[in-house]
């Protein structure tokens, strides 16, 4: 009894849990919350996957974008011009030769202005103006042997017209017998033999005077002939003596226009051989600015395209393009501008000047910035950047400026390309760049 009194006066003791477990069921909002979660789960999960996929499907390579350039396709007008810079040159600037060997003595220093004719250089040539000498004297022989041809024409003239004055006379003389024999003939004074014979002689004067007439022609060309011969000789020596008088006097070097003194090539003094150069003569009233374009521009060059000249001032000066190098050094076309009007006061050569050459202007016309894509697979694709990944696609380009290219097809307004830094991709159709 005291036991069970005591177990029923305690009320904090606790026998087991079994009072405080109670079985509830659970209500249908619960499970489809509980759904719920794991369909969220399924799709967190299927969109994961889903962007692994798009990331590989937008290509299994990926680059930095701080490694590419990219330009956005735009409409305008296209300007095709060129930039570059050249030096300037003397478009007229001959070097004077020594005609001759010889001591050379200098009449002017490297820089003197000079006027058209001035002597610039004095060659002193013995040997040259002795030749000179004894030419002349041949010369001077043969004028002579020529007017002694001469006299002999008119001497054969004068011979050939006695002979034939003197036949002349025979004859007459023969024609007056004939005519006294024919008288005393028919008077019966005289036989007819003696009238036959006089009649003879008459016919043999005739001839003589007919062949005599022959021989003074015959005469006479020989002698103009021989004459002629004398005086074509006579010529030809003074032919020799004119060069040679002409190279006697270009032993003189003389400024061929106003200009002024370039390089000196000798010294005061010195022996020269023969056709060694001596100086050479700027003319400062004509420059030309020489440049160099890349071979890709070389095709749109040509003469008489017009340019823009830039001084150090700044001041632009038309001109035009003069000369076109016809062979590529170095991936460069060497060509000339020359001043189209009035050129800058003061140039001097190998003075630095920039040019602009306006090659073609197209209006409204798709353009993108140039680059390297430009040559890459010869302009015929390009990378077109559609979120975070960049396709590979054909395009055709036209013209070309020195930062601007156009769109022929394949690109549209607005599309951002990929210009620089496609070498990169190794010709993948697809890439990311992020």
């Amino acid at each position: 009894m005291p036991s069970k009194l005591m177990q029923t006066a305690n009320p904090f003791r606790i026998r087991n849990t079994a009072a405080q477990d109670t079985v509830v069921l659970a209500s249908k909002g619960a499970r489809w919350k509980r759904w719920g979660l794991v369909g969220g789960g399924v799709v967190v999960l299927a969109a994961a996957l889903a962007w692994v996929v798009m990331g590989w499907a937008a290509g299994g390579r990926s680059f930095d974008a701080s490694r590419v350039r990219i330009a956005t396709v735009t409409r305008g007008d296209l300007v095709r011009d060129l930039a570059a810079d050249g030096r300037v040159i003397t478009a007229n600037s001959p070097t004077l030769y020594a005609i001759d060997g010889g001591t050379v003595t200098l009449q002017v220093v490297a820089g003197d202005v000079v006027k058209k004719g001035d002597a610039l250089a004095v060659i002193d040539s013995p040997a040259l103006r002795s030749r000179l000498v004894q030419e002349q004297s041949t010369l001077a022989g043969l004028q002579a042997e020529a007017s002694r041809a001469t006299l002999d024409v008119t001497r054969a003239r004068a011979e050939a017209s006695k002979t034939i004055d003197q036949a002349r006379i025979d004859r007459q003389a023969a024609e007056r017998d004939v005519e006294r024999y024919q008288r005393a003939f028919d008077g019966g004074a005289l036989p007819q033999v003696e009238l036959a014979k006089s009649q003879d002689t008459l016919k043999k004067s005739e001839i003589e005077l007919q062949h005599a007439r022959q021989d003074a022609s015959l005469k006479q060309q020989g002698a103009q002939l021989d004459a002629r011969n004398k005086a074509l000789l006579a010529q030809r020596q003074n032919a020799v003596v004119e060069e040679l008088q002409r190279q006697v006097d270009a032993l003189t070097l003389r400024a061929p226009f106003d200009g002024q003194v370039g390089q000196v090539q000798v010294a005061q003094g010195t022996n020269v051989a023969i056709n060694a150069p001596i100086l050479s003569v700027v003319d400062l009233s004509k420059f030309e600015v020489e440049i160099k374009v890349p071979e890709s521009f070389a095709r749109d060059l040509a003469i008489g395209v017009p340019a823009q000249l830039t001084s150090g001032s700044g001041e632009p000066y038309p001109g035009k393009i003069s000369a076109v190098s016809p062979e590529v050094v170095s991936g460069e076309v060497t060509a000339r501008v020359r001043f189209d009007g009035k050129q800058p006061p003061g140039l001097r050569q190998s003075q630095r000047m920039s040019a602009r050459i306006l090659l073609d202007t197209r209006s409204n016309v798709l353009k993108v910035e140039r680059g390297p894509f430009v040559e890459q697979s010869g302009g015929r694709y390009a990378y077109v950047m559609a979120g975070s990944s960049a396709q590979r696609q054909p395009v055709q380009l036209g013209v070309s400026s020195l930062s601007e290219t156009e769109v022929l097809s394949g690109l549209n307004e607005g599309d951002r390309v990929v210009v620089s830094g496609a070498d990169q991709f190794g010709d993948a159709p697809r890439v990311t760049v992020h």
